[in-house]
């Protein structure tokens, strides 16, 4: 079975565009839609903990999927190390990865050299997007004109790290799968800093 993987960062972002290109990879390769199996996630791609990603962890690891096919490299992963024993398991289950827009086909000793490229660009795009951000920060700040994030608004859901949570997730992991600090997911769980 094919696995076709779309991910977008947040819930305001739409992903119609990643199926559009894996449709028309898949219509050029004769793989029928009843062959494939979509799964979709709204999470960042700092962490490998999505729910549409475990669902397709578990069918790799149950023997479902031969294929994952891809938009980007980066919809898997924005961290090298992560990306990197990702894809050398999966190629030890003989899963091949197929990235659409750069035209690779990932399986092999070959296919992971190109795969450390790959999320190691991704990663340093992301850590030069938070500089920007950084940096466009301060001028704002400068100018007198940033006023930080709105009253009442979060980051992330609350309800997330409640799922997490209950999933069995300590305090810094869900911190570090949701992007905020430990404060802010006691906060979100409504309780004092310092109970586990």
């Amino acid at each position: 079975m094919y696995a076709c993987y779309c991910r977008v960062s947040s819930s305001h972002q739409k992903n119609a565009s990643q199926k559009a290109e894996i449709q028309q990879w898949l219509r050029r390769h004769s793989i029928k839609p009843s062959q494939a199996q979509w799964f979709e996630d709204k999470e960042t791609g700092k962490t490998l903990k999505r729910p549409a990603f475990d669902s397709l962890q578990k069918a790799i690891f149950d023997g479902k999927v031969k294929t994952v096919v891809v938009w980007k490299l980066d919809r898997i992963s924005r961290r090298q190390h992560d990306g990197i024993n990702l894809l050398a398991d999966w190629c030890e289950r003989g899963v091949r990865v197929v990235v659409v827009t750069q035209q690779i086909d990932l399986n092999g000793a070959v296919g992971r050299m190109m795969a450390s490229v790959l999320f190691g660009l991704a990663e340093i795009e992301l850590e030069y997007r938070r500089e920007r951000q950084t940096a466009g920060i301060r001028v704002a700040k400068a100018n007198g004109v940033y006023q930080g994030r709105q009253k009442g608004t979060t980051k992330a859901l609350p309800v997330r790290a409640i799922e997490l949570r209950k999933q069995g997730l300590q305090i810094l992991e869900i911190s570090n799968a949701l992007g905020v600090t430990p404060r802010t997911v006691f906060r979100y769980l409504g309780q004092e800093i310092g109970s586990r």
